[in-house]
């Protein structure tokens, strides 16, 4: 499935929950969700299938699920065992905060999970407290030792550096990709909702801090997972370093994703409000053609790039927080 760009859309994100059992500071107020959504406001599980079936038969071939956070909606392992049974679905991944994960590695692994993200932006229970505003560090740090110890082979840590909390936990972040071959990655912070308030570590700080703790950073060509990361070894590492740099390494000509949020939006761009709302349509009695039919016509008007901080382009930005589409 191609938009008008010529950019072949294969990759959807879903998310199937609003609410998380974290308050990360650039992501929710520290009181939650002040209207959470209804129940009957929210995709149902059946609906997400039925979506996904139809995106599948367009060219959709990876599905990455999302919240909020998604393992605190009941019978998330259930979703990804029917959305790996799909046709034409190749790969279903996870992106989780990690605080319910040993608990459910086991399940996640047997229904099929392609692979475990995990939001992690400290190794320090104190810094995780003030950034999360809860003390479930060692949850995490179980979650991610239980997921190590079932030898599962596609497991990332996703780190969003932020000059006013975790500046200096790059290189101990880092060094979780030195005995175990995950990847950890450095994500910019995007200028959304909260977001918009801190102030990101650039690259070249990251990069300069690896290579005096390290050592010389090297390319790695192959392909690690499905999006626009850029990954390097670092001498003794099992694992990677990832890069993920929407802002300052700007990869628009190159995006192959649409995302999905918990109430039936079909979002086109991070940045952009443009969208459509499929839920009344997926109610209204509409068979999978005139559901197919709209995604296609949605997809046509995927805009181009991106335009953050460009003013001429404020009342295109969408004004929704980050748990609120998924990331």
């Amino acid at each position: 499935m191609k938009d008008r760009h010529g950019r072949e859309i294969d990759y959807l994100r879903i998310s199937i929950t609003d609410r998380c059992n974290l308050r990360c500071t650039y992501c929710m107020p520290e009181e939650g969700i002040e209207q959470q959504l209804r129940h009957e406001d929210l995709l149902s599980y059946e609906e997400i299938l039925r979506l996904a079936r139809c995106f599948a038969a367009l060219g959709i071939r990876k599905i990455k699920l999302t919240g909020g956070e998604p393992l605190v909606r009941l019978g998330c392992c259930d979703l990804v065992r029917q959305l790996k049974a799909l046709p034409g679905i190749e790969q279903v991944t996870i992106t989780t905060n990690g605080v319910l994960l040993a608990e459910m590695a086991e399940d996640l692994i047997a229904a099929g999970i392609d692979g475990i993200n995990v939001s992690l932006d400290t190794v320090e229970r104190e810094i995780f407290a003030q950034i999360t505003r809860r003390d479930y560090f060692d949850k995490v740090m179980a979650g991610l030792e239980r997921v190590k110890a079932l030898r599962f082979p596609n497991l990332k840590i996703n780190c969003v550096p932020i000059v006013q909390f975790n500046g200096d936990q790059i290189v101990k972040l880092a060094q979780q990709a030195q005995d175990y071959p995950l990847a950890v990655r450095f994500i910019e912070l995007m200028p959304i909702g909260l977001g918009s308030t801190y102030t990101a570590v650039s690259k070249e700080d990251i990069m300069k801090l690896l290579t005096d703790a390290f050592g010389p950073l090297q390319p790695y060509e192959e392909k690690l997972g499905n999006g626009p990361a850029e990954y390097y070894s670092l001498p003794g590492f099992q694992g990677k370093i990832g890069f993920i740099g929407a802002i300052h390494n700007k990869f628009c000509g190159q995006c192959n994703r649409v995302r999905l949020t918990s109430n039936g939006f079909l979002k086109l761009c991070l940045n952009q409000k443009k969208g459509m709302e499929l839920l009344p349509l997926l109610r209204s009695g509409c068979d999978d053609s005139a559901l197919q039919a709209a995604i296609t016509d949605m997809i046509l008007q995927k805009p181009l790039e991106h335009h953050f901080y460009d003013k001429e382009y404020a009342e295109d930005t969408d004004s929704r927080q980050m748990f609120q589409v998924g990331g």
